[in-house]
């Protein structure tokens, strides 16, 4: 027995226990048809899905340059704020920070190309309207090491959604092209393999019957 998927449809196939019968050979040769119409169901499938793929791996070479190229400027920015202040003093107002801002991060999912993706909502809420260090004896660079911060943020959500997207798009692809490898090296031979075998078959059992009714009728005739 050979379970397969074919259009969200499950399809159980034995070739073992068919009977030669006119009826089982419509019955085949029907499902032999359906085959062939989910095969091409795939194929179209599998090639918007190649498209769609090839879109998304633009994306998301766009989203990893921009988000290495803020990732290199908050790093510069990151060890140019320490010489100024020093280390210590950037780790406490990032301990202060803690208490003033909250990260709120949801995660909603929607469907693409029949397949479910996530999305990442994030939003940073300002519990306190006042910075959380004062301007006197702070570097000037912490503002836009703040503000780059923020942006990276905003570029490493960017970059992780576009990615689990191509992964699963991946995954889907490979799932697809193995239902088409198994109809075409698999399924469809042993389908189209079993239809001439009963057609030999019920043509070998008409020839007999033929044979046997014309003797039938000489007999007649000589009686």
């Amino acid at each position: 027995m050979i379970k397969t998927i074919i259009g969200g449809c499950k399809l159980d196939i034995s070739f073992k226990k068919l009977k030669p019968t006119k009826t089982n050979l419509l019955k085949l040769e029907d499902r032999l048809g359906f085959i062939d119409k989910g095969k091409e169901f795939l194929e179209y499938k599998r090639e918007q899905l190649i498209q769609e793929i090839k879109t998304m791996w633009r994306t998301y070479k766009e989203h990893r340059k921009n988000y290495f190229n803020i990732l290199a400027k908050t790093m510069l920015k990151l060890n140019e704020t320490y010489k100024e202040m020093g280390k210590r003093k950037v780790l406490l107002i990032s301990k202060i920070s803690e208490i003033q801002y909250k990260p709120k991060i949801e995660i909603s999912y929607l469907k693409k190309m029949g397949i479910v993706v996530s999305q990442i909502n994030y939003k940073l809420i300002e519990e306190e309207k006042l910075p959380p260090y004062s301007f006197e004896n702070t570097s000037h660079h912490l503002e836009e090491l703040r503000n780059l911060t923020a942006e990276l943020f905003e570029k490493m959500i960017l970059l992780a959604e576009t990615e689990d997207v191509i992964l699963k798009y991946g995954f889907n692809f490979k799932k697809i092209n193995r239902r088409i490898q198994g109809i075409k090296n698999i399924i469809k031979p042993r389908l189209e393999s079993d239809i001439k075998d009963i057609e030999k078959i019920l043509e070998e059992v008409e020839r007999e019957n033929f044979i046997r009714l014309k003797q039938t009728k000489e007999i007649i005739k000589t009686n």
